[in-house]
């Protein structure tokens, strides 16, 4: 699609959002000894925990912010998430212990209708044929935010422990003068739909889009690959402490780089594979790197490795987009909130489980007497993204048209 000024103000916004998220992971093992979490392995539960409050609060709200996004429009829903993350960013760089962190990340849980009411925004302005490429720009986004981000982390903890939040802070309220000034709105008016009492049932508004007809295989899908990818979120920095011995530098130059493939990817080349195979054969693409990558990150035992098997695992961040796509073309224009809100919000279920988990096993695999084996979460996420082939299959669109 062609690159407006609404579309480029959103990936902007996106970018600087991811910003202000990145700039927080490497610092998260610190962030846990200062709050008094303990061992690496304990800190990694109790942050793992802090992710989970965090995605249930999405979970919660996510279908509700859609729907709201549907009724009122995209700007004002934006605008307004955008100054509670600021509020958001402000209580962690003041907390000092780690039930006024937990309610920060709760609050900001509450306001995750950044990504939502953003991806909506998409698909109002994008054509059917066109949202997987545009849906892989807001990945890029993401990518190039993560590569600043991380970088930026690690090096204003050196300053204080506190330095990152504060720098988040004031990146949430850039955007937030920016959305006032330069957004314009992109719902019509006749594309709107009423806000009902029924869209404030979050299991309410899950249970109708799985019964729109095609709909619940991509979003099925969606669910089980991020609950798989949430391991890169939840243990690399742990991960890369506990085999590597990374400091929050080393850790955020990891993400910057693994932030810079992504761009690359999702920007540049996800274009030009859905133009050349279509979106189904490029999704295949991206979850046979998915499985590649988790297991080759499950058994790596060297920087060698690691530099290897990163930008067959950046291959893998082309799935979500895909997925996004075939669910967005499902639905009318004026149920695309919905549908973002609730892929945001099975999105969060699978957060809320997966850092349970995935910590879980971690912690069994470097505590226990028995086998240690630091990258068994990766392994586990691996099996899951080979469950979900069949379903996989089933989009392939000569299936499709036959059903």
């Amino acid at each position: 699609m062609k690159l407006t000024g609404p579309f480029l103000f959103i990936l902007a916004t996106l970018m600087i959002d991811a910003v202000g998220v990145g700039i927080v992971f490497p610092i998260m093992p610190d962030l846990m000894d200062r709050v008094g979490a303990g061992s690496t392995a304990e800190g990694a539960l109790w942050g793992g925990i802090m992710m989970s409050a965090y995605a249930a609060a999405m979970f919660l709200f996510g279908p509700i912010i859609g729907s709201l996004s549907d009724a009122f429009g995209r700007r004002p829903v934006l605008i307004a998430a955008l100054a509670t993350l600021t509020v958001d960013y402000v209580i962690m760089a003041m907390a000092d212990t780690y039930w006024v962190l937990l309610i920060g990340r709760i609050i900001a849980g509450v306001a995750g209708a950044t990504y939502i009411t953003a991806t909506a925004y998409i698909s109002d302005i994008a054509k059917p044929t066109e949202r997987g490429a545009a849906f892989g720009m807001i990945g890029a986004a993401f990518g190039i935010g993560f590569v600043l981000g991380p970088a930026l982390g690690g090096i204003a903890s050196g300053w204080h422990i506190t330095a990152p939040f504060w720098i988040a802070a004031g990146l949430s309220a850039i955007n937030v003068l920016f959305g006032i000034f330069i957004l314009p709105e992109s719902l019509d008016d006749k594309n709107r739909r009423p806000f009902g009492k029924r869209d404030l049932n979050p299991f309410g508004s899950i249970a109708r889009a799985l019964m729109i007809s095609g709909l619940a295989v991509p979003i099925i899908c969606i669910f089980v690959f991020e609950f798989a990818n949430m391991v890169y979120v939840t243990l690399w920095a742990f991960w890369g402490r506990e085999v590597f011995g990374w400091d929050g530098f080393a850790i955020g130059l990891s993400l910057s780089a693994y932030g810079i493939l992504i761009a690359v990817v999702q920007a540049g080349l996800l274009p030009r594979l859905t133009r050349r195979f279509g979106d189904y054969r490029t999704l295949l693409i991206g979850m046979a790197a998915a499985i590649i990558g988790l297991v080759g990150f499950g058994f790596a035992g060297s920087i060698w490795a690691v530099a290897i098997i990163l930008p067959i695992a950046a291959l893998s961040d082309m799935a979500p987009p895909l997925l996004t796509a075939f669910a967005a073309n499902r639905v009318g224009e004026d149920q695309q909130g919905l549908v973002q809100g609730v892929i945001a919000s099975l999105t969060s279920v699978a957060a809320v489980a997966a850092p349970l988990v995935l910590t879980g096993v971690f912690e069994g695999f470097v505590n226990s007497d028995g086998i240690y084996l630091p990258g068994a979460p990766f392994l586990l996420a691996a099996v899951l993204i080979v469950a979900i082939v069949p379903l996989i299959w089933r989009l392939k669109p000569e299936r499709a048209a036959v059903r």
